[in-house]
């Protein structure tokens, strides 16, 4: 794959998980993980570290829309930052332990699970 290309690729990534994120509130790593890996051709480590970078733009344009609006919960959202604050480097050094495979099975896991529990709920 060309540079050109790989980079028109991981626009179009970029803008489906800014999509699916502002629509859904996903965050957009749960659509940009997988597309990383299967459109982009990047091992599931890197995906996972790449979602996360790109997801802060989308996080901060997302909470500024819905904070103009009134519909962001400031107290709620500052506990979550709070919780994932620690969270996020514990999972982070945990996934450098994981392999390859080990982790595309949870991802996939963790995804029909929160697939199957907003579909009957």
């Amino acid at each position: 794959m060309s540079r050109a290309t790989e980079r028109v690729y991981l626009v179009v990534v970029g803008l489906l998980g800014g999509l699916l994120g502002g629509l859904l509130g996903v965050g957009g790593g749960i659509v940009m993980v997988p597309l990383l890996v299967i459109v982009a051709g990047v091992s599931q480590h890197e995906a996972h570290a790449t979602s996360l970078a790109a997801i802060i733009p989308i996080a901060i344009a997302g909470a500024a829309r819905f904070g103009f609006s009134g519909e962001l919960d400031v107290t709620a959202a500052v506990f979550l930052v709070v919780g994932s604050l620690v969270g996020a480097p514990l999972g982070a050094r945990m996934m450098a332990g994981i392999s390859e495979g080990t982790l595309k099975i949870l991802f996939g896991v963790l995804s029909a699970a929160i697939g199957g529990v907003l579909l009957w709920s």
